[in-house]
């Protein structure tokens, strides 16, 4: 007979208000088995709406599956709704109030513990809130890991169509973020800047940049690691991330930019008049490099590496990666299983973030792209 249960719950919005989706299950404390579990697409909602109807799904599933058990404890990596339903903050704002009413009401009899947990602690709700946004992209019905009916102590369902990365089932995703370096002089005038030419530094407005990037990760909060492209202005910038959160930089050769050979240093309009033929061909293949350079598709292979690299060093652990516009865009593209010319159609602005998961089974799911910090 279970005698405490604990409830993880999750809830996220791609946009903040955007696509919404939760996820909650229930699980055996002293087997750590699940009982049940569910995913669900909300509609249009913000990432604290989200949070909450997590919780009031978890709470429905005790209700259902374990309504006499009085010992729970509820784990949220939201700081908010835990220390608001702990009532160690006040609620605010009025949209709120209805939902921390809900689960109120929904709360069992005896003791329940409010747990605030990092985000890779919380990855099984995360994975279930993800899965149920991706299957309604994909025409489903935006519901997954819906719990059997038995009462007993039973594993839900864990076919990757139910719980899409699996990360509540085979470990913590590791988590890269990646930042893309400040402006350079040659960023500002639009210039042709990769490996093995000019190697320019951070300007004033770069630098600035730079601060609010690390601003910005130091407010996200559990950084594990920083690596770095080995070029000067990624250097420049991880430097300063690095002040910012207390954490050493780790060079990665796999990170740096494309080597654009004898166009380095030239603009678009200047390659367009000089090398006309050989632009046309690069523009046209991917396997095709500049006189002198690197064509995209030994990037990419060597891109990937990196990435390696970085997951086997990092399991489970969250690291920062300052890299260049042609890494994260293809990395970007890896996660994504797409064909690499979706890279001629993202733009990444300087200093803006995106973030990427991966599972240990290999799986990925970007959480965000070219975020700009304020």
């Amino acid at each position: 007979m279970t005698s405490r249960i604990i409830i993880e719950a999750d809830g996220g919005s791609r946009g903040n208000p955007g696509p919404s989706s939760y996820g909650a299950l229930i699980r055996d404390a002293d087997t750590g088995m699940v009982i049940a579990q569910r995913g669900e697409t909300i509609g249009t909602a913000t990432n604290n709406v989200a949070e909450y109807t997590g919780l009031i799904a978890g709470l429905e599933l005790l209700r259902e599956y374990a309504p006499d058990v009085t010992d729970v404890e509820v784990r949220m990596d939201s700081k908010l709704v835990i220390e608001q339903m702990a009532g160690r903050w006040k609620i605010k704002h009025e949209s709120m109030r209805p939902l921390a009413q809900e689960a109120q009401r929904l709360l069992p009899r005896g003791d329940v513990t409010w747990t605030w947990v990092p985000r890779e602690q919380n990855a099984a709700a995360d994975a279930l809130a993800n899965a149920a946004l991706d299957d309604e992209s994909v025409g489903g019905s935006g519901k997954v890991g819906e719990a059997p009916p038995q009462t007993s102590a039973v594993a839900a369902p864990t076919t990757p169509a139910q719980l899409g990365w699996r990360g509540g089932i085979q470990g913590n995703p590791t988590t890269i973020v990646l930042l893309r370096h400040g402006v350079t002089q040659s960023t500002e005038r639009k210039l042709f800047c990769g490996s093995g030419g000019s190697d320019p530094g951070l300007t004033p407005t770069g630098v600035e940049q730079a601060r609010r990037a690390a601003s910005w990760l130091k407010r996200l909060g559990g950084v594990d690691a920083i690596v770095s492209s080995p070029l000067q202005r990624t250097r420049e910038t991880a430097a300063v991330v690095a002040n910012e959160l207390g954490l050493d930089v780790d060079l990665e050769a796999g990170l740096a930019e494309t080597a654009f050979g004898e166009w380095d240093g030239f603009s678009f309009a200047d390659i367009m008049e000089r090398w006309p033929t050989e632009l046309d061909d690069w523009l046209a293949s991917t396997a095709v490099a500049p006189p002198g350079g690197e064509p995209f598709d030994e990037v990419a292979e060597r891109v990937a590496a990196a990435r390696d690299r970085i997951l086997e060093a990092h399991p489970g652990k969250t690291v920062v990666a300052v890299s260049h516009v042609t890494p994260i865009k293809l990395l970007v593209r890896l996660a994504l299983e797409a064909p690499i010319q979706v890279i001629y159609k993202l733009e990444l602005a300087p200093a803006s973030i995106t973030t990427i998961q991966w599972w240990p089974d290999g799986t990925a799911s970007v959480r965000n792209v070219n975020v700009v910090p304020d």
